[in-house]
């Protein structure tokens, strides 16, 4: 059978770095507050001229460059992401200009922080059916642009990047011993939309809005739905939380990481933990924690990696594949 075989990986982040520290001096907060509640250290912050399309494509640029192959190899781009250049056109049609492809297809994935594994899975379907053999599958955000930096609560929590996958298509025997995307598990439950949203919108008051999250609502919540779509992935394979080589969460905070796991009984050397580095980054939390643990050797060819996020919506998602 064809698997989505990861050939490439990549990641940018903004020039400005933001620590605690230095958001302390605007906002009524503290190190000590933010660590103790978040993991979060500091983040990444765009300035001018960097946007989520300029982002995205130095990722993918960086994912190309490390698998040995130009935009002429690529049939598809798929952009996970919140906060888009435009309303219109897709931040993935931005992207596959940027590149200079002017071949193939390219749309965006919106299901926030949730968008990368909605991506890879989209990704794995449009390889298997045979319609692209090579996809970038790109997360990118500039959260800080939603924020509303008076309110204590959510600016903390967010910062700004960009991670990148090349997908290739391989022949598998169809075990789990293949490489590539073994299962996809997505759900999605819209009665918890008000937990976390943007109070704004084309169709509605005309304007970009700020980014409202009703904390411990999304924190109850949170633990119980990533353990319920790996458990599915561990379903579908026939594997346990044993098999894991790694799990690479969405990093939201690091007390929700540490509790899924601990609930799943993965060890946290396990765990791919970015958090502390660059804070909640939406669609670009997994690509980037990927790229940080690819980069370092960490996550190695044949290893078995669960990726799972949850966001806004709700939305919630778990890949298994093998690297």
């Amino acid at each position: 059978m064809i698997r989505s075989v990861v050939r490439g990986f990549g990641a940018a982040l903004p020039k400005r770095v933001v620590t605690n520290r230095e958001l302390e001096e605007t906002v009524d907060t503290s190190d000590e507050w933010i660590v103790q509640r978040t993991g979060i250290r500091q983040r990444y912050i765009a300035g001018e001229g960097e946007t989520t399309a300029s982002l995205g494509a130095e990722a993918a640029r960086k994912a190309l460059d490390n698998a040995g192959l130009t935009i002429a190899d690529i049939d598809l781009i798929i952009c996970a992401t919140s906060t888009p250049d435009n309303t219109f056109p897709a931040t993935a049609v931005n992207i596959q200009n940027r590149l200079g492809m002017h071949h193939g297809f390219a749309f965006d994935m919106q299901a926030v922080c949730s968008g990368f594994v909605y991506a890879v899975s989209t990704a794995d379907l449009h390889i298997r059916c045979g319609m692209a053999r090579r996809v970038l599958v790109i997360g990118a955000e500039t959260f800080s642009r939603i924020l509303d930096w008076t309110d204590r609560t959510t600016c903390v929590l967010f910062g700004d990047g960009a991670g990148a996958l090349v997908l290739e298509a391989l022949e598998g025997e169809g075990t789990n011993a293949d490489r590539g995307v073994l299962s996809s598990h997505l759900r999605s439950d819209g009665t918890h939309k008000e937990k976390l949203y943007v109070d704004g919108g084309p169709s509605t008051t005309g304007t970009v809005g700020h980014l409202r999250m009703e904390g411990r609502e999304v924190f109850k919540h949170a633990v119980g739905m990533i353990t319920d779509v790996i458990e599915a992935a561990f379903t579908a394979t026939g594997t346990t939380a044993d098999d894991i080589d790694w799990l690479v969460p969405h990093q939201a905070n690091r007390r929700i990481i540490d509790g899924s796991a601990k609930k799943l009984g993965i060890p946290l050397e396990k765990v791919v933990v970015t958090v502390d580095l660059h804070g909640n980054t939406s669609a670009a939390s997994i690509p980037l924690a990927l790229s940080v643990a690819a980069a370092d050797g960490r996550i190695k060819k044949g290893d078995l990696v669960m990726l799972e996020a949850m966001g806004g919506g709700f939305t919630w998602g778990a890949v298994l594949l093998r690297w």
